[in-house]
């Protein structure tokens, strides 16, 4: 398979991923969007340019779609408030996150382990500061925003976010290995025969 045809199968996989999970934020399978992003900005480098921004208007579709399904508009929803556009730069952080994890990888070692996951928890934090604190200062639902209150407010939501986040970075991790190491028994197969 080509370069070309690998990173439309992982763009694939990642759109679908991502429409299947953000419609339901708190549902039984949980949001997939940031693990989305940073698995994006490992895979899809050479792409960021389109893929990021495609990714980007397809989880504001999403939105939008299921807040108008439920009868109600887009603006008035909850989770709705200016704060909303800081979303771009808390993905953009996901996605900074695998592009600084691609970058020097040969393959699956621990070093690359403990690098993604350091990574990781970095991007999480980064990303979950611009979505939290843009919800948390600009929504009409926060009535009396305070410095005490949005800290209690971020440390109460950014181990649940880490830990949805972590499942599906090591799922793709894993997938990651087993590929590698599939390629590497047919690489010593072919190696064998010739």
């Amino acid at each position: 398979m080509t370069s070309t045809a690998q990173r439309a199968f992982v763009l694939s996989v990642l759109v679908l991923l991502m429409a299947a999970t953000r419609v339901n934020h708190f549902a039984a399978i949980p949001d997939a969007s940031w693990a989305v992003f940073f698995i994006g900005g490992f895979y899809l480098r050479a792409w960021t340019r389109w893929a990021f921004p495609l990714l980007m208007a397809l989880a504001v579709l999403v939105d939008w779609l299921v807040i108008r399904r439920s009868g109600l508009d887009f603006w008035q929803h909850y989770c709705v408030s200016p704060g909303y556009w800081m979303l771009l730069p808390a993905y953009f952080a996901m996605w900074s996150g695998g592009l600084l994890l691609r970058r020097g990888y040969h393959g699956a070692t621990w070093a690359a382990l403990g690098k993604g996951a350091l990574l990781l928890v970095a991007a999480v934090a980064v990303c979950h500061l611009f979505a939290q604190g843009g919800f948390y200062w600009t929504s009409d639902t926060v009535a009396a925003p305070t410095l005490d209150g949005w800290a209690k407010n971020y440390s109460d939501w950014f181990l649940p976010y880490l830990r949805t986040a972590a499942v599906y970075v090591g799922l793709a991790a894993a997938l990651q290995l087993a590929t590698e190491q599939v390629g590497k028994l047919l690489q010593a197969r072919r190696d064998v025969l010739h």
